[in-house]
């Protein structure tokens, strides 16, 4: 149950990353994204209370663990103006895992960016991209290769994101 903890981190980091690839040009406000794997099919299988432990490791990396049925996730990320105006995903979430977005490079509608991530916990390297269909939606896939808490994972991801609200709801940490 403990490597699945991992895997589950590591997919909703690549989920956050997919989504924050697509920000430069999306429309502010209140986004709802949902990522599949198969690993995330695996969660289902996790008892309540494990499950419960879960979330409360995910909120030592800063996100709220969100709800996952069928082997998807579904969270809502909010995009302020200043961050869709941004020509760069903006960094803080992956800095604090200790994951970063590079070579951040768009062409056309495609967005694609590397992901390394040097931290205590998480270790290896990636990729994500985003392809925005309109400016209410988007696909996108990433990669990870790498180690959580000294596990072995190679994980992929797929994702497709839409706009819900030009007002995001009250933080509720998700």
């Amino acid at each position: 149950m403990r490597n699945a903890r991992q895997l589950i981190l590591l997919s909703l980091l690549c989920t956050v990353c997919v989504g924050h690839a697509a920000e430069p040009q999306i429309q502010p406000g209140l986004w709802e994204i949902t990522a599949s794997s198969s690993m995330l099919a695996l969660v289902e299988q996790i008892p309540p209370e494990q499950r419960q432990h879960l979330g409360n490791l995910a909120r030592q990396y800063g996100f709220v663990m969100p709800d996952i049925k069928d082997g998807a996730v579904v969270s809502r990320v909010c995009v302020t103006p200043e961050m869709a105006a941004q020509n760069v995903p903006p960094t803080s979430y992956h800095r604090q895992s200790g994951c970063e977005a590079r070579n951040v490079k768009q062409n056309g509608r495609l967005l694609s960016a590397d992901l390394v991530c040097n931290g205590a916990q998480i270790h290896g390297a990636g990729w994500v991209e985003a392809t925005l269909i309109d400016s209410n939606r988007f696909t996108g896939k990433s990669a990870f290769k790498g180690t959580v808490h000294g596990i072995a994972v190679d994980e992929q991801v797929t994702t497709d994101g839409h706009w819900t609200d030009k007002e995001c709801a009250p933080s509720d940490g998700s």
